[in-house]
């Protein structure tokens, strides 16, 4: 990995973890993510007109439009099996499941489907990177705790189906994010597609498919709006241009190295939980994060 993309990539983690932090405080389910999305939107259009006026790019609009629909409907999946996830299950559970399943199954796929090949360091380092994922936010632990659940009481076998069910919504949200991941670094590195209108395209799609779920839950959306339109416009602004940087990071570098690496916006994270939310165990999060640093050592370092 260059330095230059690893400066993508830190960057679009600190961004990351700054609209997650955002989008935490506004504690908002679909229709905070469908507001979000508007924003999203909004700042798209003046962003989209100066990059045309600039560039004058020449795109094949039936191919484009269809990959974008693509990335945009697996990018919707994700959004609703998560939530799924939240209402059946615990973040704990969720979250690192999500987050880890997703960056393992990338580099599994771009080795076996896209023919990269990364030598053993890199590979062991994102493995140490999602390693330090499930230490950093206690997911092994919470999975041992439903098996001990199970035994503990007559509520024990329901308590472990709904946490299975919930772990089956966390990794399918993980297979969103690997296969989104997987499409959009075709779409930027082996169809050319420029990432900043990629991007916009697929943003407009999640709004089009939302909207009907949307539509049904107006009376909280507008809420939302009242109550947590600061948040949304930070989400809205600084997700896009996070995801961005990755886009334009993974133009020039593999799959298999930018999907773990990405994942460094949790050691951040926990840094904002920490200090900024006032989360307990901060003594285990320091530790899995200087793990996590270990692992993009091995990661940056192998791929040399």
């Amino acid at each position: 990995m260059t330095p230059a993309a690893l400066g993508l990539l830190l960057v679009a983690a600190m961004l990351h973890a700054t609209w997650n932090y955002w989008a935490k405080r506004a504690g908002g389910g679909l229709p905070f993510v469908f507001l979000t999305g508007l924003v999203i939107c909004a700042a798209y259009v003046p962003a989209v007109a100066v990059y045309w006026f600039l560039k004058r790019p020449g795109l094949p609009w039936a191919g484009a439009a269809g990959v974008m629909f693509v990335s945009g409907a697996l990018k919707t999946g994700y959004s609703l099996y998560l939530q799924r996830g939240y209402r059946a299950g615990d973040f704990s559970l969720i979250y690192p499941l999500a987050r880890g399943t997703g960056p393992l199954l990338s580099t599994l796929a771009a080795v076996a489907l896209l023919g990269e090949r990364p030598p053993p360091a890199a590979l062991a380092g994102g493995l140490v990177i999602i390693a330090g994922i499930f230490w950093l936010t206690g997911g092994t632990r919470w999975l041992g705790r439903g098996r001990a659940a199970a035994g503990a009481s007559a509520g024990g076998e329901e308590a472990a189906r709904m946490r299975g069910l919930a772990a089956r919504y966390g990794v399918m949200s993980g297979v969103f994010i690997a296969s989104y991941t997987l499409w959009d670094r075709h779409a930027v590195a082996g169809w050319l597609l420029p990432p900043l209108l990629y991007d916009a395209g697929t943003s407009f799609t999640q709004v089009a498919l939302l909207t009907p779920f949307a539509w049904r839950r107006r009376a909280e959306v507008a809420r939302e709006w009242r109550e947590h339109r600061l948040n949304a416009f930070c989400v809205g602004l600084f997700s896009p241009a996070s995801y961005v940087l990755v886009l334009t990071a993974m133009t020039f570098t593999p799959v298999s190295y930018v999907a773990p690496a990405r994942e460094v916006s949790i050691i951040i994270g926990a840094f904002f939980g920490a200090k900024l939310l006032n989360e307990a165990d901060a003594r285990r999060r320091i530790v899995a994060a200087a793990v996590m640093a270990a692992g993009i050592a091995l990661l940056v370092g192998g791929s040399r």
